[in-house]
C-alpha cells in the first residue's frame, strides 16, 4: 500500500509535476509516423504531459512537433495550412517552420521586424520504429536519440496498435508488467497447451502451463528492473520450471515475454494526468512478425472497427466493453474479445487515477510493488538533483530482454542464456545470436 501523497507523486505528470519532469528527460513518442506520412498533409493533434501539440510533415518531408497554439493569438494550428515549408495559421496567416521559426507575418507591415523577435515553441523530433519521437526536456541539453530495445535497427519489423485511453499512465503500465493476471484475465486467449514453450497461432497464444499462481522474483537495474514469473509446466513439472521474464524499462515501457515467432512490448505515454496513449507492439524478423494491419486485427484494435478515427476505443464502460455473457456461459472467461480490450476494461474501471491506498497486495504483486517503489525512489532522487532514471550511462543495455522458457529447476533465470526472438538461422542485428544476462 502507498499513501495518497505517494500516489499523487507517482501519477501526476502535468506542468511542473516531478514525474512529468523526469519523463521529459527521455525521448517520448508523440504519434505514429503513418499519421503524418504525407508531405504538406493534414496536421495531427497530439497531447503529451498535459501539453497540446501539433505534428506535421513539411514540403521537404521534415517532421515538426510544436505547441498547438499559434504564438500570435493562440488559435489552434491543427486547422492550419501546411504548405511551402511551414504551417500557416488560418487566423492571421502567421507561418512557422518545423523548428518554430516564424517565416511570415502577413498581417504585419512589410517593414516590420517582428518575425525576427518571435520564436514558436518547437521540440527536436526523430522518426524511428514507426513513431514520431520528441524530446520535451531542457532545450540546452538534448540527448542523442537511442533506438528503443523494441526497435534495435531499421530492418526490424515493428507493428503497432495505438489506443487512447481515459485513465492514468501508471495503472496501464502496472497492467503491462503484471504477469500473474494473464492466467485468469487472458485465459481464453493465452491458452494452456501441451507445447514446449509459448507458441503463437493466428488466433491464440499457447503456453505450456496451467499454473495460475506464479512465484515472482525481481532483479533491479539502473534502467528499471526485470522479473521472473515462475510457473509449474505441464510437462516435466518435477524437474523443470516455466519461466516468463518481463522487463520494465523506466519510465513507461514494458518488454513482454515473447512467443516463438516475435517479440512483444508496450509503451505508455502520459497524455496528461488522466489520459494515456497506449502503444502495443509486435517486433522482430520481417518473416515472422505480423504486419501492422494483421496485428491490429488480431488485437481487435482496428480503426473504424474497434476504434474511432482518433484511436479512441468504441468499447467503453457505457456499453460494457461489448461483453458477451452468452460467450461466458459457453466457456469464454471474460466475454470480451481481444486480450488488450480485456486489460482496458480493468484499467478503465479503476477510475481516471486508481486510488492505490485501498490496494491489498499479495505475493503475486511483487512486480507492482517494485515498480511503485522504484519509481517513487527515482522521482525523489530526481527532485534532489540526480539524473532521471534510465538516462545516460544508466540506459538499458542491449543484452537485456524479455524471455520465456521451460528450464531445469537447477538453472537460475538471472543467468539463463537468452536473446530476443529472431528467425532461425538469421543473425540478430547488432547482437550476437546468443548472450548471457548476468547481474
Amino acid at each position: 500500500m502507498i499513501t495518497k501523497e505517494e500516489n499523487e507523486l507517482l501519477c501526476r505528470v502535468e506542468g511542473e509535476a516531478p514525474m512529468g519532469q523526469l519523463m521529459r528527460r527521455h525521448w517520448t513518442p508523440v504519434c505514429l509516423i503513418e499519421e503524418v506520412s504525407e508531405p504538406d498533409g493534414a496536421p495531427v493533434k497530439a497531447r503529451v504531459f498535459g501539453e497540446d501539440l501539433v505534428v506535421f510533415r513539411d514540403t521537404d518531408g521534415r517532421v515538426g512537433v510544436m505547441d498547438e497554439y499559434c504564438p500570435h493569438r493562440r488559435a489552434s494550428l491543427v486547422y492550419g495550412r501546411n504548405e511551402e515549408g511551414g504551417l500557416r495559421c488560418l487566423y492571421h496567416g502567421w507561418k512557422m517552420d518545423v523548428e518554430g521559426n516564424v517565416l511570415e507575418m502577413v498581417s504585419e507591415p512589410t517593414s516590420s521586424c517582428m518575425a525576427e523577435k518571435v520564436k514558436h515553441k518547437a521540440y527536436p523530433s526523430k522518426e524511428w520504429g514507426g513513431m514520431v519521437w520528441a524530446y520535451m526536456g531542457p532545450a540546452e541539453s538534448v540527448p542523442e536519440f537511442t533506438p528503443p530495445p523494441w526497435a534495435p535497427t531499421e530492418e526490424t519489423r515493428v507493428s503497432i496498435a495505438k489506443v487512447l485511453l481515459p485513465c492514468n499512465w501508471a495503472q496501464v503500465l502496472e497492467g503491462a508488467i503484471d504477469s500473474a493476471h494473464s492466467s485468469s484475465l487472458h485465459s481464453s486467449d493465452m491458452v494452456p497447451a501441451r507445447v514446449n514453450g509459448a507458441k503463437a497461432t493466428s488466433s491464440l497464444w499457447l503456453r505450456p502451463s496451467t499454473d495460475k499462481a506464479p512465484r515472482l522474483q525481481v532483479q533491479r537495474g539502473s534502467y528499471g528492473f526485470r522479473y521472473a514469473a515462475i510457473r509449474r509446466p505441464i510437462h516435466q513439472a518435477q524437474t523443470h520450471d516455466y519461466v516468463r521474464s518481463t522487463v520494465f524499462v523506466a519510465p513507461a515501457t514494458a518488454l513482454i515475454p515473447p512467443n516463438n515467432l516475435y517479440n512483444v512490448a508496450n509503451v505508455n505515454v502520459p497524455m496528461d494526468d488522466t489520459n494515456t496513449a497506449f502503444y502495443f507492439i509486435a517486433w522482430g524478423h520481417p518473416a515472422q512478425t505480423p504486419e501492422t494491419e494483421s496485428w491490429r486485427k488480431f488485437l481487435r484494435q482496428t480503426v473504424g472497427v474497434d476504434l474511432d478515427p482518433y484511436y479512441r476505443p468504441l468499447r467503453n464502460t457505457e456499453n460494457r466493453f461489448w461483453q458477451d455473457r452468452q460467450a461466458m456461459k459457453a466457456g469464454n472467461f471474460t466475454g470480451i474479445s481481444g486480450f488488450p480490450n480485456q486489460d482496458v476494461a480493468m484499467w478503465l474501471t479503476m477510475g481516471p487515477i486508481a486510488d492505490r491506498t485501498h490496494d491489498r497486495l499479495g505475493a503475486s504483486d511483487l512486480a507492482i510493488v517494485e515498480f511503485r517503489k522504484q519509481m517513487l525512489d527515482a522521482v525523489k532522487a530526481f527532485q534532489a538533483g540526480s539524473d532521471a532514471i534510465g538516462t545516460g550511462a544508466n540506459m538499458i543495455a542491449p543484452n537485456v530482454c524479455a524471455f520465456q522458457a521451460v528450464v531445469p529447476k537447477t538453472d537460475d533465470w538471472r543467468t539463463f542464456d537468452v536473446s530476443y526472438v529472431w528467425a532461425d538461422g538469421q543473425v540478430r542485428p547488432e547482437l550476437e545470436p546468443s548472450y548471457s544476462i548476468r547481474a
